[in-house]
């Protein structure tokens, strides 16, 4: 398939995040417009058959749970060219089957991800499975020589991300992080702004995120049948099958998930982190305040909470669901807001004046998802690495540490990832896996 050159219109509409450019300062689309042809003209001028990348995705998810990110996230990587999806694995057999009609009849179907990844064919994995299971299959997977995409949140713990981002160094595997607010242009302009000092110091961010759903206590059910309940549960302690615990509603229970803190969170934290300049670091300090539930089996996430995260440099970050979903940088010279609709600014001059030509630029992507197989092919880093998508969901991590055991401020060494003298968080910073799964 031969690449054309990019018009502003095409540009526009072309991209997969094009819509985000509406609304954006002349200034910065012209810049924009100009990396893109610069981009397209160092990708090769045709794919063929040797380029072809052969994709499994283990997770997709299905209409019956309410959830298929995984599924939306591999027909994303099948609409590029140079790509086959070749394989599909779900313990749940109608997800399984309902994925496998989405890209022909000769799409293998698995029910264990391990065999799966046995095909030596498979060069990728797109992975969106629950999040209890993101580290487990993301390992298997590099160890088997696949590059990853992952779906957010990287990981259930923070050992966990330092088991992940380990592997990783010692593979080599091309890995993206489903974060993919980082290919929004909106995000990138926010947060170029931001490090090149257009609001002067940075005093506060506000990452504002929904809030958790409650509930009372769910009946147990007979396990549906074709539904694997013990391989769903995985590394997570056994306990009788529940519909809620399963499909769209894993994430408002902490045996999976992390709830919204880590939901939402993990998206609009990285974004804190890009900004800061933090991919590498973190907090060295939270506190919070909030509420656990403590229903019998009911969803037992915070809910009406505010974490308070202190960074170097006397930056406060706080995380809560009071305010417009989205993030807010505010410093010495006003305050720019930016979501997944807007970017707006205390004034319009903040982001209408351009930034000089040698201003901090960011990783640029226009299409998430794209960015990874072009990675795949070139074997540079993507925009969301293992290592940004493990410290931006530690941030996570630890807003849910501090709320569950009561909101006392707690230090934090981003160096040593762990807790400044305080062994009942540490203990927190892993959890049991139920045999035989292990990191």
């Amino acid at each position: 398939m031969k690449r054309r050159d990019v018009s502003r219109r095409d540009f526009l509409t072309g991209s997969l995040t094009g819509l985000a450019l509406v609304g954006m300062p002349d200034w910065w689309i012209r810049e924009a417009e100009a990396a893109e042809r610069e981009r397209a003209a160092q990708q090769p001028r045709r794919i063929g058959p040797s380029d072809r990348i052969n994709i499994g995705c283990i997770g997709p998810g299905g209409p019956k749970g309410g959830y298929q990110q995984g599924l939306n996230d591999t027909k994303g990587a099948a609409g590029h060219p140079g790509t086959k999806v070749v394989a599909v694995c779900d313990v749940d057999r109608d997800h399984r089957e309902n994925a496998a009609k989405q890209f022909g009849a000769d799409c293998a179907q698995f029910h264990d991800f391990r065999e799966l990844l046995a095909r030596k064919d498979i060069d990728a994995v797109v992975i969106g499975t629950p999040d209890h299971w993101h580290t487990l299959v993301s390992i298997a997977a590099m160890r088997a020589g696949k590059d990853v995409y992952c779906e957010k949140p990287l990981t259930l713990t923070v050992d966990e991300g330092k088991a992940l981002t380990r592997v990783q160094q010692e593979t080599g595997a091309v890995f993206q992080v489903g974060s993919q607010q980082r290919s929004d242009a909106r995000f990138r302009l926010a947060c170029e702004l931001v490090r090149n000092g257009r609001l002067g110091k940075i005093s506060r961010v506000d990452v504002n995120i929904p809030n958790a759903p409650t509930s009372g206590s769910f009946p147990t059910a007979p396990v549906p049948d074709g539904f694997d309940w013990e391989m769903w549960l995985g590394q997570a302690p056994k306990v009788a099958y529940t519909k809620q615990r399963t499909h769209g509603d894993f994430r408002w229970w902490y045996e999976y998930s992390g709830g919204i803190v880590t939901d939402w969170g993990a998206h609009h934290n990285d974004i804190a982190q890009w900004g800061l300049g933090m991919d590498d670091s973190g907090p060295i300090a939270v506190d919070s305040t909030g509420k656990l539930p403590h229903v019998e089996n009911g969803y037992n996430v915070a809910y009406d909470f505010k974490i308070t995260y202190t960074y170097p440099n006397d930056v406060v970050s706080v995380c809560s669901p009071n305010g417009e979903n989205g993030v807010k940088f505010t410093g010495e010279k006003g305050w720019i807001f930016v979501s997944r609709e807007k970017i707006g600014a205390s004034d319009d001059a903040l982001l209408k004046e351009p930034l000089p030509s040698d201003a901090v630029k960011l990783y640029a992507s226009d299409d998430h998802m794209g960015n990874f197989l072009d990675c795949v092919r070139s074997r540079k880093p993507t925009i969301c690495t293992a290592q940004i998508g493990h410290r931006s969901v530690t941030v996570c991590h630890l807003g849910n540490i501090s709320l569950r055991i009561g909101g006392r401020k707690l230090e934090w060494d981003p160096a040593a990832q762990r807790f400044k003298g305080d062994a009942e968080a540490n203990a927190m910073l892993s959890r049991q896996m139920r045999a035989p799964w292990k990191l």
